[in-house]
């Protein structure tokens, strides 16, 4: 492993939660049938960027996802529990439509952005703190190397921005992962990470 540092950050596939608009959170929600073939064509996608190693989130959307690569590459996938989804509290399992009924005033504010919405919903600086301590020891690990990193949508995001040294009002504009897309992060000697392409499922040369 001699070249840049590169990292990966996947998220997982479709799964029936996310075609229902339903928070999931940390809840362990499995891939769908459309998720799971997302990722085995997507999977072949990756092989070209000739990782070094995997490693996911312990949820099993991340993990299902993470394998589909493993079995094209012979790659073990390690597990770090840091890099699972934000914790949504009172709203797992719930519908955007329900909780936006429901909880109109707490809904307003995490739509507006703010760290800590309420209802037991994971403050988002703890959120990019957690995930961008887990990426940075990643790439410590598999220093020149690439590794593909299985994640969620929301720990993915706040992950980059914590990475990258983005203050909340920039992080803010980094639009979302789509499922099964990927967002590429390279270090670079002089001038640090630097996000290469974001939310993109065709490979970077």
């Amino acid at each position: 492993m001699t070249g840049p540092t590169r990292l990966i950050i996947w998220r997982h596939g479709q799964t029936e939660w996310n075609r229902t608009d339903r928070v999931q959170g940390q809840t362990d929600v499995a891939l769908s049938e459309a998720g799971r073939e997302q990722a085995v064509l997507v999977a072949e996608r990756l092989v070209a960027v000739h990782p070094d190693a995997l490693v996911s989130s312990d949820l099993r959307r991340a993990a299902d996802t993470a394998a589909a690569l493993a079995a094209r590459t012979g790659l073990p996938v390690e597990v770090d529990p840091r890099l699972r989804e934000r914790c949504y509290g009172q709203w797992q399992g719930r519908t955007i439509a329900e909780i936006r009924e429901r909880w109109p005033v707490e809904h307003a504010r995490w739509r507006a952005g703010h760290p800590s919405p309420g209802c037991g919903i994971e403050d988002i600086d703890e959120l990019s703190k957690r995930a961008a301590e887990a990426l940075r020891e990643i790439a410590d690990r598999h220093a020149g190397g690439t590794v593909v990193v299985a994640t969620h949508g929301g720990s993915g995001r706040a992950g980059v921005a914590g990475l990258l040294g983005w203050p909340p009002e920039v992080a803010a504009t980094l639009g979302g992962l789509d499922n099964c897309r990927w967002s590429e992060l390279r270090l670079d000697t002089v001038r640090g990470w630097q996000l290469r392409t974001h939310n993109v499922s065709t490979v970077n040369p």
